[in-house]
């Protein structure tokens, strides 16, 4: 059974890869870009030592620049966010029948309601999996950091491949500081290999 899932490199997508592998999926990691950066390459990166398939999936810049908006309209990147999220899980469905991400249970943004997780199955015809959904930020943490090396640094500092990277840089484009609408001294992750692979 394969599944599509999406992958940014951090330790929530790594985490949830490696529970779906030992669920028994065939997983396959894909990386949303827009095309202005290739920040995709660290996700491809971090697929690749940790032994799993990995491509990734070109979204229209027209849904980078909506996001773009809303972050400049609100003056947070809340709903840009979610925005961008759930149109690459709906680009996603549209070529697998099952799908997955790394969204976990305390996560605020993204994050599908039901409503929405099942609106997104029954339009698509798509199994939608959330390995993460039952656990809290602990777990995580302390499984993260058993099974992986891990780079935390601030969100500005990091060579990520989340879509905070072409969001940013769109908004330096409109000649926007992206620290006015981003959190400043925000931390993120990026796993560079495995510590212990736990079998």
């Amino acid at each position: 059974m394969q599944v599509y899932h999406l992958y940014s490199g951090g330790k929530d997508s790594s985490l949830s890869a490696w529970i779906l592998t030992r669920l028994g999926y065939e997983v396959k990691l894909v990386t949303v870009s827009f095309g202005l950066l290739d920040s995709w390459k660290h996700a491809k990166e971090t697929a690749e030592r940790l032994g799993f398939e990995h491509q990734v999936l070109y979204l229209s810049r027209e849904i980078l620049e909506k996001a773009a908006d809303m972050c400049i309209e609100d003056g947070h990147p809340n709903r840009a966010i979610q925005f961008i999220h759930e149109r690459a899980l709906e680009e996603v469905a549209k070529i697998a029948s099952r799908i997955s991400d790394g969204t976990r249970r305390d996560d605020r943004v993204p994050f599908l309601d039901l409503p929405k997780a099942r609106s997104l199955e029954d339009r698509f015809n798509v199994a939608y999996i959330r390995p993460l959904l039952g656990l809290g930020y602990r777990t995580i943490r302390e499984l993260t950091e058993r099974l992986f090396i891990i780079e935390i640094r601030e969100s500005e500092e990091l060579e990520k491949s989340d879509y905070e990277v072409e969001l940013r840089h769109l908004l330096r484009e409109r000649g926007i500081d992206p620290l006015t609408i981003f959190p400043r001294s925000h931390y993120q992750s990026r796993v560079l290999g495995w510590k212990e692979k736990v079998f």
